[in-house]
């Protein structure tokens, strides 16, 4: 079943008085019709909604700053508090002015990427988050892992970067080798798992519970399901209001997971 399945109660005019059972969305719902296939390759709506996003972004940026004035304008000034917002609020806290400086176009690149991809989910048309397949936020988070792990051995060398990684620390005594496992368990196993995880769990969730309440309110409009269609509709605009908030929350967390681990791979070791 695919995701263009999960309106069938639109399509069909499915109601619950009508002999049709409620569509329940579900893992199908996260499985799209390919829209064009090269060879082996499937180009499907999460991957062009991916590029609209970048193109968006991209000509956000391109119109707000191309002809930048001392005087700016509506466009130049809101583009200016986005990127200032995570300059200021994210790079700048997690790893100082002098130092972070360098990273604040690929952490505000990361922000605008990862908020853009998650707010498709309330985008008429659109109407589903990106980051809810598991590949787009694990793609993130490797290139955070590999940035990661780069400067790490950059800044500290093969030896320094190893117990970097692992907490190698003579003083732990006869508790450093559960220690040292521990760490490097966190570290390259669990770290960029759960930083991709956290994002795409929230995203797929959030999707879900939207998915519930509007195909709800639809599927509940009949007879006296009508004041059920109406309190699950009320609890669609809610939830659509609150997923909003959340978007934004996980792109903030997303890139300041990401300022943190940065910070951790420049940090004297002790």
């Amino acid at each position: 079943m695919s995701a263009d399945q999960t309106l069938l109660a639109f399509e069909t005019d499915c109601h619950i008085f009508d002999g049709c059972g409620f569509p329940a969305p579900g893992l199908h719902s996260f499985v799209f019709k390919p829209l064009f296939t090269i060879g082996s390759f499937e180009f499907n709506k999460p991957m062009l909604l991916a590029v609209l996003g970048t193109l968006v972004i991209v000509g956000f940026f391109w119109a707000a700053f191309g002809r930048a004035k001392v005087v700016p304008g509506k466009l130049q000034m809101i583009g200016e508090a986005g990127y200032d917002f995570v300059r200021r609020g994210l790079v700048y806290e997690a790893l100082g002015k002098k130092e972070g400086e360098k990273y604040v176009p690929f952490m505000v690149s990361l922000f605008f990427f990862v908020w853009i991809m998650n707010l498709w989910s309330v985008i008429p048309v659109a109407s589903f988050p990106v980051t809810s397949i598991i590949a787009f936020p694990a793609g993130l988070a490797l290139i955070v892992y590999v940035l990661w792990m780069f400067l790490t051995f950059k800044k500290h060398g093969f030896v320094g970067a190893l117990k970097n990684i692992t907490g190698y620390d003579k003083s732990l005594g006869g508790i450093l080798p559960v220690i040292v496992v521990l760490e490097f368990l966190s570290n390259v196993i669990i770290r960029p798992f759960t930083h991709a995880v956290r994002l795409f769990a929230n995203m797929f969730a959030g999707h879900l519970l939207l998915l519930m309440f509007t195909i709800a309110s639809w599927y509940l409009l009949n007879g006296i399901g009508v004041l059920y269609a109406g309190a699950s509709f009320v609890m669609t605009i809610l939830l659509t209001a609150f997923e909003l908030f959340i978007q934004a929350v996980q792109a903030y967390v997303f890139v300041l997971l990401a300022c943190n681990y940065v910070q951790g791979a420049l940090a004297e070791h002790h």
